[in-house]
Formats: C-alpha cells, structure tokens, sequence
C-alpha cells in the first residue's frame, strides 16, 4: 500500500500542528506507520491521497451510521446552508431534532444541545451536582466520558478509591471528588455509597463501555447501580454518546430495563456534524439556565447544518436500517468467529448490533479494563497493518471499536472476514 503522500503530509503537519493531527489517536502511534490522509469517502469507502480505496469500519468514529457523504443527508445539509450557517439564535431545526430525539428516550422531557460528547458529559455532571447540591462524582475504570477534567481519573489502590489526575494539567483539587470503581462490581459501589452516600451526586458510566474495547456489562449491574442512587438520593448519568441510536429503541439503557437520571448523547445524533446533547426530566433539566442557576452555554450549540444532519439522520434510521446492520452484525460475528478459531483465537469477536470489538487473547472477552491483556496494542498493530494492506480499515487502536453502517453490505463483511483469515496466516503468533 502506497502512502508516500500521506507521508509528506504528515511530515509537513508536524511543523503546524501538534504532533500532526487534531485528535491523538490519529497518529497511528500504536500501530505501524504515519497516519493516513484522507481525501474524500463515499458510503462504506475512504479513498486516500495516495489512491487507496479502503472498506471503513471507522466511520468517522461512529457518527456516520449511514455512511459517508449520503446524499440525503448532504442535500438537507445545503439546504439550510443556503440560509445561513450560523444564527447564534433560536430556530425550528433545533425543536425538530429536539422532538427527534425525545421519542427515543423516553426519559427525556427536555433537551439541550451542545457541539461535543465531551460538553453533554460535563454538562450533565455539573446539572447532577447542581440539582443535587452535592459534589462527589462515582466513575468506572475503563470508561471514557471525554477530556473533562473531573473525569481524566485513573484509579488509585484499594477496593474503590479517590482518583488520581491521569493527564498533567488538571489540578489535584479537580478529581479530588472523583471516586473510582472497576466496572461490573456493585460491592465496590456499595462500599462507596456506604462511605460517601449522603456526598454522592451522580453515578456516571457508559451502560455499554465502548471507548476501552467493548465491555458489556451486566443488565443486573446496572440494575444495582440504579437501585443503589434511588436508596442514596443520587442521579444516575448514562453516558450513550456512542451508544445511542445504534439500537432500535435508541437506548442501551432501555434494552436492559433500566432507566438514568440524565443521559448523554453525541456522534449518531449530529450525522456527521459537531453535535452533543443531554436531556432529564422536567424538574432537572429546569435548574439550567435561564429557568434556573445551573450556567451552560455555547455559541454554535444548535447550529443549523448540526440540527438538519442529525434530524436527517434519524429520521433514515428505519426498522429496516437496523434490520440490516443486525444482519451484517451478525454474519460478521458468525463467519469471523470460524476464522478466529481456525487460527487459535488470538482474538475474540465481541458485538451489540453494529458496534463490534476484537477482544485480544483466547480467554473470554474482557469485561472489565484490568482483563485485557497487556500485550493487546502489539498483537493488534500487526493486524491492523496487515488489514490495511487487503483494503480494510479498522480503527488504528486494540482500544477502539468497529462500526457498522447502513451503507456496507455483505461483500464488506465477508470481504473483511476473507482479509482477517490471510492476514492472521500471514503473520507469526
């Protein structure tokens, strides 16, 4: 595969842009080469400025469930661009995608929209603290909510503990109300309620942790979570901005029968575009400003092109798109799963409808970040460059996950199970 203009690029970006990309899981750093420069992408394909034609999985890294450049969504989009792509105002696409958006989550009275999954994150813990008068937050090792300072957190020893700033630049005092927990461990969150109840403001966790592999967690531990805040007085915040919209109903949440506090929302819901979005019930959304003292703003929080791609988007996600992910899901989970076990499962396959994960090692996929082998980037990059090499573009990190779109169709699928199977013959275990 010929990336010698990506590489010029690249080499050019180091000089204007910090370490060449936007986003440090660009950079390709844990697995082979520079990065790939994209030049543009149609449907299930990216094509890059080198020529390559690649199957992408990535899809932007997830917003793209209809795949790239779709031509309702890049027609609704000009539409309102032809009007403005700015008001800083108040217009009809906001309570069109706000409407959109309620019939999915069934919780939701009221939404605010914002541009990011980071800002709906750190919108909703500062609205939980707000509405609850109190100030400790509980997270989950493994789950990633964005780069909001509170919740950069490692853990620290002990059965749950205080965390511990995992990035330079964020003062001591900013997690200092940070509590950590291994996922799938109600007595860890137990033991804190006990210590912490009365302290507590807000659980927050992906109910469907896909930003370090694909962790599911059990119904019965979200269950407990639930249980736990009504008994405490705290909220409990679903974090769904990958999730969200990926499932029929439209909410992890609601699959496994458990109901949040407050959710938030980002990628599927912009359609491509800068969007995020958190929404409550009445009584808690009504502490934000300017009905209540909660302060949160944004200037292209809104935006008109966000509003008509998102609205567009989820207006095309039928019972028959997710028919045919849940079809191409399956076929993948299926026939890579023969080819995993044909060269002694140096991964597992692990899927919830269109989203997927190849769970490094032979054991039984992680559900937990301390169950993911430590070996997992080594194995991974080799993969992934043998991959790129037969045309197919996973996300170019073990951590991330796989995508699935409207706009791939079998031959993608078992295009990408055909590469899998000569790449893992062609590489030494």
């Amino acid at each position: 595969m010929d990336r010698t203009k990506s590489d010029q690029l690249h080499h050019e970006a180091l000089s204007h842009l910090v370490g060449g990309v936007n986003s440090p899981v660009r950079a390709f750093k844990s697995v082979h080469g520079n990065p790939i420069y994209f030049e543009k992408a149609s449907g299930a394909h990216v094509t890059d400025v080198d020529g390559n034609v690649l199957v992408d999985f990535v899809q932007s890294w997830g917003p793209l469930i209809h795949g790239h450049s779709h031509p309702d969504i890049i027609e609704a989009v000009h539409e309102k661009m032809l009007n403005g792509t700015s008001f800083g105002a108040p217009h009809l696409g906001e309570i069109e995608l706000a409407k959109r958006v309620k019939n999915r989550f069934s919780h939701m009275d009221k939404v605010r929209f914002v541009s990011s999954g980071t800002e709906a994150v750190m919108s909703a813990v500062r609205l939980a603290r707000g509405y609850t008068g109190r100030d400790i937050l509980v997270k989950f090792e493994g789950c990633y909510h964005g780069h909001v300072d509170s919740l950069m957190v490692s853990s620290g020893s002990g059965l749950a503990t205080f965390g511990i700033a995992s990035s330079p630049g964020i003062p001591q005092d900013t997690v200092a109300t940070t509590l950590i927990c291994p996922l799938d461990d109600l007595e860890a969150v137990e033991y804190l309620f006990n210590e912490h109840g009365g302290e507590i403001a807000a659980v927050v966790i992906e109910p469907l942790p896909a930003n370090n592999g694909l962790l599911v967690q059990r119904p019965e531990f979200l269950h407990g979570l639930r249980n736990l805040c009504d008994q405490h007085g705290a909220l409990l915040i679903f974090d769904e901005v990958i999730s969200g919209f990926r499932f029929q109903g439209g909410s992890y949440g609601d699959l496994c029968g458990v109901t949040p506090d407050l959710t938030a929302l980002g990628k599927v819901i912009g359609g491509g575009l800068p969007v995020g979005a958190y929404g409550a019930r009445s009584e808690i959304m009504e502490q934000l400003s300017p009905l209540g003292p909660v302060y949160q703003a944004g200037t292209l929080s809104g935006n008109p092109l966000a509003m008509a791609a998102g609205a567009k988007t989820l207006d095309m996600l039928s019972e028959g798109a997710y028919q045919h992910m849940e079809h191409l899901g399956s076929l993948l989970e299926e026939r890579l799963g023969v080819v995993l076990e044909k060269h002694g499962y140096p991964m597992r396959m692990v899927r919830r409808e269109s989203l997927f994960w190849l769970s490094p090692g032979d054991g039984n996929p992680a559900v937990r970040a301390d169950q993911i082998p430590n070996d997992a980037a080594a194995l991974y990059a080799d993969v992934h460059q043998a991959l790129l090499e037969r045309g197919y573009m996973l996300a170019p990190s073990a951590y991330e996950i796989g995508f699935i779109s409207t706009s791939h169709d079998e031959s993608h699928i078992l295009g990408l199970v055909e590469a899998m199977d000569d790449a893992l013959s062609s590489l030494e275990w």
